[in-house]
């Protein structure tokens, strides 16, 4: 597995030190018979990681790259950073505010086109199937339901499937390990932009058991990325201005505002947007983040406000009823009993096991859709059609079960509801009666938790109603999360918690209060701490969801409990994901077991390194052999008294450095001639991974033997930790200061100076539990 791993990654390190350096340089061997002396180790014992280098996007497996959040200080950036005046860091900060403005009005629109989308194309498969019914033709209704929803459906998977298998899923595993430093391969493409947008409509419109919350934040991300590439000089959008967004750093700020943006989308839940970033999904945060992040969900809000103002009236479909509150739930009780809080501490209990249950059978069936998805396009459109199939059956034939029940007296709305979505569907029933079932599986998702939450008679829905429409989504978003589709989970989980929420509200509507409108609430709170394993954002989501601040202290209780029995089982939802996929997350905490540990006990071997000044063709060896992203320079005699550890250099700053050709026939310095050569901006990372390439380096024979100054693109202030730091320090370390590369030096002198690289592959259980065997990772 070692030929597949990725080029950024030093865990096989290899030492061309100085004696293997002239040993090359006087036999001058082919690259076979040099492979077999690499293989000898500089360090004392020989560890190669073979472990996490791969990982499943989509249903492809593809190599792992880190990304370069770290300054790379070397002195082309001094210069570049000396030489600004005023008014380009100006420019830079003016950058960064319109971004972020860009971001908040592009996130915003393709929110608004989604909802219109979903609500009129739903809107339209659902009218005609009730007008086909109230002309008692209930197979053909059943046909054309079942056939909108498989068009749709085919439409979705083929997307995924033949254009950006990238985009299946919430997307949120994702976006959480790319902004915790792991770059997957085209997980923030244009193409999984597009397929997200147009594979999320007709996803959720199909009528599959998913939400487009998820999806809105992998879209949010990918916007994001795709204003902060830079600017492109395919398409000539090179301005000047751009070119200080080259860089990982300020990308990953961009993409936690998409993300952010993109609930705020969701749910209009600008405040929330925020702390879903900040609790969830970014790795790090600082106060200048907070301010961006709450600017970009301010704009979404107002783009959202606007858009609905004009769409009042239904000139777009259901959006715009209620503004940016979806779901109008009010408590007018302000004070709560013992009976109250028991019933809610009881919710939060059942919350967190059905949570936990349902985050383990989701791993279960994505283990086993990954089988199937492997085995090819076509294999994916089918699964996409059979479950497609079995939804249609579900919420076509489960109403049939269920008795109709005629219209309250003094209902102010329509009933049953005629020629629009609404609370009473009529389905088979005669005139004046209305089929619960019916209004909550033929109706659009949001319309369903609208029925659901609705305050009000505890007989407006059934007891068997609620515990068969329970099970079933319980079990359809199971089996429908995996599938080649977009599909979020929260909608499902929010479904399927307010419905038992509803139900144990009917049954304790004795002893409690509390409306079961608000039950229904206090369900889905506690389903949604169960499986996301959040707090704080989703509290705050839900209480701008409901706009009823009454209900804060029960939605804080019922979420704490839910989390802390879920705790107790497995992983949040988005985290088992991430470790399935096989994505090299680094946690926030160090394992126990890292206590045991140095640093020195875990770095691979043999080690690469160069000279300061080193001859062209040992880089070029070098590139071609190995996949590593950073070497260690080490400066010698006559560039120094004794060997000395200069920095770092990357291998993206050697392929534009060799390219450029500046080299000398003698080995000297020649910095300041390279500093008026080259510029900063040269060696900034070129969006979506279009730098420069081995293949295009075209070195001739005669240059093969000259040398390159390296000293103008290290970095000469790399984060280093004594050999003898614990493992588990030498883990928070890098991640809190996220960085690519670590180099361990020697604690004792005369030794040479770098022992090795620590990049993120070496912090894996996988690795560490491969070297050390007999330690308890849960001890």
């Amino acid at each position: 597995m070692s030929e597949d791993r990725s080029k950024d990654d030093n865990d096989i390190e290899i030492d061309f030190g100085a004696g293997a350096r002239m040993q090359r340089e006087r036999s001058a061997p082919s690259l076979s018979s040099s492979s077999s002396y690499l293989r000898e180790p500089l360090l004392l014992t020989k560890r190669t990681n073979n472990t996490s280098q791969l990982a499943i996007v989509g249903a492809n497996v593809c190599p792992i790259e880190s990304l370069d959040y770290e300054i790379i200080e070397n002195d082309l950036f001094k210069q570049d950073w000396r030489s600004r005046t005023k008014s380009e860091i100006f420019q830079y900060i003016f950058c960064k505010w319109t971004l972020a403005l860009l971001i908040g009005l592009s996130t915003g629109l393709v929110g608004i086109f989604n909802n219109i989308a979903v609500e009129n194309i739903a809107g339209f498969k659902l009218l005609l199937t009730n007008n086909l019914m109230l002309k008692d033709k209930y197979y053909q209704a059943f046909v054309a339901y079942a056939g909108c929803n498989m068009v749709l459906a085919i439409a979705a998977a083929a997307l995924c499937a033949y254009i950006a298998p990238a985009a299946a899923g919430s997307g949120i595993p994702e976006v959480k390990a790319y902004l915790n430093g792991i770059d997957a391969h085209s997980i923030l493409a244009p193409s999984t932009l597009f397929v997200k947008i147009f594979g999320s409509i007709f996803g959720v419109a199909a009528g599959f058991v998913v939400g487009k919350e998820g999806p809105m934040v992998h879209t949010g991300a990918c916007v994001a990325s795709l204003l902060g590439q830079g600017g492109s000089r395919k398409y000539r959008l090179t301005w000047k201005w751009l070119r200080y967004f080259k860089n990982d750093r300020d990308r990953r700020d961009l993409i936690t505002c998409g993300a952010a943006a993109g609930v705020a989308a969701a749910f209009r839940a600008p405040v929330g947007g925020v702390l879903f970033a900040l609790e969830e999904a970014a790795s790090w945060w600082r106060s200048a983040l907070l301010w961006r992040t709450f600017f970009t969900t301010a704009v979404v809000a107002v783009v959202l406000r606007g858009f609905m103002v004009f769409c009042r009236g239904g000139k777009c479909g259901l959006f715009g009823e209620g503004g940016l509150i979806m779901f109008d739930v009010n408590s007018a009780k302000p004070t709560y009993s013992i009976p109250d809080l028991l019933a809610v501490i009881f919710l939060g209990v059942i919350g967190g096991i059905f949570g936990s249950l349902y985050n383990y059978l989701v791993d279960k069936v994505l283990r086993t859709y990954s089988i199937i998805n492997e085995r090819g396009p076509s294999l994916k459109i089918l699964l996409a059609i059979t479950i497609s199939l079995l939804t249609s059956c579900c919420s076509y034939g489960l109403p049939w079960l269920s008795q109709c029940i005629p219209c309250p007296a003094y209902l102010k709305d329509q009933c049953p509801t005629v020629g629009r979505t609404g609370n009473y569907k009529n389905f088979q029933c005669p005139p004046h009666h209305y089929n619960d079932l019916a209004s909550l599986f033929m109706n659009t998702n949001d319309d369903a938790i609208r029925n659901l939450f609705s305050s009000g008679s505890e007989k407006e829905f059934h007891l068997s109603t609620l515990i068969v429409f329970f099970a079933a989504i319980y079990f359809l978003g199971i089996i429908t999360y995996g599938i080649a589709v977009p599909s979020g989970l929260f909608i499902p989980v929010i479904l399927a918690g307010a419905s038992y929420g509803r139900l144990l509200g009917n049954l304790l509507g004795s002893l409690s209060d509390l409306d079961v409108g608000f039950f229904a609430l206090l369900g889905a709170a506690s389903f949604l701490g169960g499986t996301m394993r959040m707090t704080v954002s989703l509290c705050v989501i839900l209480l701008e969801l409901t706009n009823d601040l009454l209900m804060l202290p029960l939605v804080m209780l019922v979420l704490l409990i839910s989390k802390t029995v879920a705790d107790c089982f497995n992983k949040g939802v988005y985290d088992q994901i991430v470790k399935m996929k096989g994505l090299p997350y680094m946690e926030a905490h160090a394992e126990p077991y890292m206590r045991h540990l140095v640093a020195s006990d875990v770095v691979s071997g043999p080690l690469v390194t160069f000279s300061g000044v080193e001859k062209v063709g040992n880089i070029l060896h070098a590139l071609k052999i190995t996949r590593h992203n950073g070497f260690p320079v080490i400066n010698e005699p006559p560039f120094s008294d004794a060997p000395e550890l200069c920095g770092l250099v990357l291998r993206s700053h050697l392929l534009v450095l060799l390219k450029g050709k500046k080299f000398t026939r003698q080995r000297v310095m020649t910095g300041t001639e390279m500093m008026s050569r080259f510029k900063a901006h040269d060696f900034a990372k070129s969006g979506s991974g279009k730098g420069v390439k081995l293949e295009d380096i075209d070195i001739k024979e005669d240059e093969m033997e000259m040398y390159v100054d390296l000293h103008p693109i290290t970095n000469t202030s790399p984060y280093t930790v004594v050999e003898t730091m614990s493992l588990a320090k030498a883990a928070v370390l890098f991640r809190q200061v996220g960085l690519r590369h670590m180099l361990v030096v020697p604690k004792t002198p005369g030794r040479p100076p770098i022992v090795g690289i620590l990049t993120r592959h070496d912090f894996m259980m996988e690795h560490i539990l491969g070297l050390y065997p007999h330690f308890n990772p849960h001890k």
